[in-house]
Formats: structure tokens, C-alpha cells, sequence
């Protein structure tokens, strides 16, 4: 025990003496007197030096916000640089004009230490503010305009915290290193609480990350008509964890980000054109010449309706109770009323020329024909007392009404 104690002892004499921190703050002021009393003119000059650097920074920092305010859509590269410059911190300023001076006007240790320890926190803190600003500048320019109008507001509020955290975290750590101090065992530790926390809350994150999809890579927005699976509607609200789609038959489908993006998606809104496909059927009693003409009475129909197209129309089978036309035409609008209201239009266009021309549509129908004994197709009905006739003859040698009595 004794061997111990003595040991420690003797570390601990090895160990340099730290003053109190009165007589610290005592020889502090005792050389910064000396200091400014023997170079009045370097700390003269280094003042107006600082004036100067801090009047440019603060330029710096005007002309950014100039930028900012010469863009009203906040979506242009300038704007994300301008948006760093205009955080440009006054105390950051005042730090790095210290600093510049101090060297200039040959300041003692204690005093070049205090400048360099104060300069060291402020260019952390400042370059993390400025990381910030680019990175969420960054994102917001990639989503094309501000978060009120990509419809991502709450999921831009949680990367803006995420973002916070994490850069002003590695700001803390690398101040600390500065300091002399031990940050193995803190990031250690960080690192395996964001893996806990990763794990804890992957669920929430996986939605994030979807969200964080749609905002890059922008599959559609608000407004679009969308469908995916068996839904179809309008997107009315893009959230941090779901998406809300009003659909066409009236109620609110609310859909998980994730499984939005792991199915098919189909974005209407962004189609220059919808094309439609029509089967049309006349009946096979239908004179040839007529056939002929159906292609061009369609064209004529299509052509005639606004914002429609005509992509192609003919013949094209021989069905099983119809001859078979397909109509292709295209409608450019990208509301789905207008199309829907030119389909009808050109339905109930072609229903009314087929009407006066006497072009019959087809249906389905099943044609039965009867047979004589001998096998000979006879109509039932308006042939039935010849058949009765022959039926006789061919029987008895001579019709019912003639046969000779016994």
C-alpha cells in the first residue's frame, strides 16, 4: 500500500503546477499592459486593420442577402451561396480580425492563447452554420421551390433538425479535441446510441427516407393526378411519413411513403396527351362499300373535336358477330374532365353519323336454323306450312290434304 502512495506522490510531482485562477487572471492583465503599453502603434494599426476586414465581412454578408432577396423563387445556386454568406455571424468577425491582428501586433502568449481559443470556437461554429444553410439551401433547390411548395413542410422541418444536430455535434467534438480533451469515448458512445436509435426507429426513418426520395426525385407533386394499384386520384398532401391521394370516387386514401415508392406509380398530370383505343362493331350484313367509308367518316369525326387527334382507324377483324374496327385517337389536355368529356363526345359523334348513314353497331347474337327430315335448313317461321307440305309428301306420297281415302 505504502509503495503505491509513493508512486502516486511522485506522479503527481512530475505533473506541471497550474496556478490559481486569480493568478492567472493576474498575469494575464500584467502582460497585456506591458503589451499595450510597448506597441501602441502596432495595436493601433491592427485596429483599424480589423475595422477593415470586418467592414469587408460584413459586405460579404450584405451582398448575400441581396442575393437572397434578387430571387423570388429561392430556387436558383446564387440564392443557396447568398443564403450562407447572409449567416455570416458578427462575433465571427470580430474572432477573425483578432486573430489576423494578434500575429501582426506581436501579442504575448497568454493574449495570442485567449485570441486563438476564442478564434478556434467561432470558425467551428460559423463553419457549421454555413454547412448547414448549404446543405438545406441545397435540398430546397433540389426540390424545386420552397417546402410550401413541394408539399414536404414537415419532413423539410425534421431534415433541418437532423441536420442541426448532426453538423453542430461534430462542431462540439471538434472544439473539445481542441481543448485538449478526450473524445474517443464520446464518439464512441454517440456512435452506438445513433445505432440504437437507428433500430429503435427504423420504421419512422424508412418513411423519412421515402419522403426523402420523393423530394430528389420529385415522382410527382401536389396536384398531380396519380394512380397506383387499384387507386386513382389527385395528390392533395405530401407528408413526412404518408401521402394523401383524394380519389376519383370521392374519400381520402392515405398511403405509407414506403409502399408508395415500392409499387408502380403512374403520374397523369405529366402526359402532353392521353391516347384512347375504341373497338367499334357493325354487322356482317354491312355492304362493303360502306366499310370502306367508316375510316374516313371516324377521321372526319375525331378531326372535328377540339384538342383531338386522330392516331389511326380501320378494319381489323372478322369477329364472331361483328366486323371489327379500331379507333385510335389522342386528346391534348392533361385534365382528366376535358378528356373525359372528348371521349364522349367523339363516342356520341360517331353513334349519330353511324345513325344516318344506317351503319348498324353489332352485338352479340346467336342465329338457330331448323332442318327438314331430308336435311334441308329451313326458316321456321315464315316457311312452316311448306314444310308441313313436303313433310307430307315425302312421308305419305302425297300431301295431308290430298291423300286418297282407304
Amino acid at each position: 500500500m505504502t509503495t503505491k502512495t509513493d508512486a502516486a506522490a511522485a506522479k503527481a510531482a512530475t505533473l506541471p503546477k497550474i496556478p490559481p485562477i486569480d493568478r492567472q487572471i493576474e498575469l494575464f492583465w500584467q502582460q497585456s499592459s506591458e503589451w499595450a503599453s510597448g506597441h501602441i502603434v502596432q495595436i493601433i494599426a491592427g485596429c483599424v486593420i480589423a475595422v477593415v476586414i470586418v467592414a469587408i465581412l460584413l459586405g460579404v454578408k450584405a451582398l448575400g442577402v441581396r442575393m437572397c432577396r434578387t430571387d423570388a423563387t429561392h430556387t436558383q445556386w446564387r440564392t443557396v451561396i447568398g443564403r450562407a454568406f447572409s449567416k455570416t455571424k458578427l462575433w465571427f468577425m470580430v474572432a477573425v480580425a483578432a486573430e489576423l491582428v494578434s500575429g501582426y501586433a506581436e501579442a504575448p502568449g497568454a493574449v495570442a492563447s485567449t485570441i486563438r481559443f476564442i478564434f478556434t470556437i467561432a470558425t467551428t461554429l460559423q463553419a457549421a452554420i454555413w454547412a448547414r444553410e448549404l446543405i438545406l439551401g441545397i435540398i430546397e433547390h433540389r426540390a424545386g421551390g420552397t417546402e410550401e411548395h413541394s408539399g414536404l413542410g414537415s419532413a423539410m422541418g425534421i431534415i433541418r433538425l437532423l441536420v442541426t444536430i448532426a453538423l453542430f455535434a461534430i462542431a462540439t467534438i471538434l472544439i473539445l479535441d481542441n481543448l485538449g480533451v478526450n473524445v474517443t469515448g464520446l464518439v464512441a458512445g454517440l456512435g452506438i446510441g445513433g445505432i440504437a436509435i437507428g433500430l429503435a426507429a427504423q420504421g419512422i426513418f424508412s418513411d423519412l427516407f421515402a419522403a426523402l426520395a420523393i423530394l430528389f426525385d420529385k415522382p410527382f407533386r401536389r396536384g398531380d393526378s396519380v394512380r397506383w394499384d387499384t387507386t386513382s386520384g389527385t395528390v392533395e398532401a405530401i407528408g413526412l411519413k404518408t401521402t394523401r391521394v383524394r380519389a376519383l370516387t370521392g374519400e381520402e386514401v392515405v398511403i405509407s411513403n414506403a409502399n408508395l415508392l415500392n409499387k408502380e406509380l403512374h403520374n397523369m398530370a405529366r402526359l402532353d396527351r392521353r391516347r384512347h383505343v375504341l373497338t367499334i362493331g357493325v354487322i356482317y350484313q354491312t355492304p362493303p362499300e360502306t366499310c370502306a367509308k367508316i375510316p374516313e367518316m371516324i377521321r372526319a369525326i375525331v378531326e372535328g373535336q377540339p384538342k383531338c387527334t386522330l392516331v389511326r382507324c380501320g378494319m381489323t377483324a372478322f369477329g364472331a358477330s361483328s366486323l371489327d374496327y379500331e379507333l385510335q385517337f389522342d386528346v391534348h389536355s392533361q385534365a382528366y374532365e376535358e378528356v373525359f368529356s372528348a371521349r364522349s363526345a367523339v363516342c356520341i359523334a360517331i353513334l349519330k353519323a353511324f345513325n344516318e348513314a344506317g351503319i348498324e353497331f353489332a352485338y352479340p347474337t346467336q342465329t338457330s336454323f331448323t332442318a327438314a327430315p331430308d336435311g334441308r335448313a329451313v326458316m321456321p317461321y315464315p316457311e312452316q306450312t311448306r314444310l308441313v307440305a313436303d313433310h307430307d309428301l315425302i312421308v305419305h306420297g302425297e300431301p295431308k290434304g290430298e291423300r286418297a281415302p282407304a
